[in-house]
């Protein structure tokens, strides 16, 4: 389950809990804080390492309160299911999620269409479309 403590994702953890809850299945929340900024603004962002590096730790902070709130959210979700749990990954979002919905021991990859938005780069808005084309286990997106 890929959630990301905002309410685009909350549809999709609702489902994945009462699939969890019904098949009495484990279930993992996982947030991916995204590794991938710096490439993607490059290194003559405004033409001052300063203003470069003050809008990365700006996005890694945000990313780490994001992780906080999506914890939580899981957290508050999936109480009282013995076998929850939360995972914190660090990479590029699609190429981790990519890697899950492929890995054997995924049985049902759950996510919504919009997760990572709030500080996602623009290139993570065809996340979704992009998982349901390369996921080669079950895959759950939701609107």
């Amino acid at each position: 389950m890929v959630v990301d403590g905002s309410a685009a994702s909350q549809a999709a953890l609702n489902q994945a809990v009462n699939l969890a809850r019904q098949s009495q299945t484990a279930l993992t929340g996982v947030f991916v804080i995204d590794s991938e900024w710096p490439d993607y603004i490059g290194n003559d962002w405004q033409s001052s390492k300063g203003s470069r590096q003050g809008f990365l730790d700006y996005i890694r902070e945000e990313q780490e309160q994001q992780a906080v709130a999506a914890r939580q959210q899981f957290e508050i979700a999936a109480d009282g299911m013995p076998r929850a749990s939360f995972s914190l990954k660090v990479g590029d979002p699609a190429g981790v999620l990519i890697e899950l919905a492929k890995d054997e021991s995924t049985q049902i990859l759950i996510l919504g269409r919009q997760v990572f938005q709030i500080s996602g780069r623009p290139s993570l808005k065809t996340l979704g479309e992009r998982l349901a084309k390369k996921a080669t286990r079950p895959l759950l997106l939701y609107p």
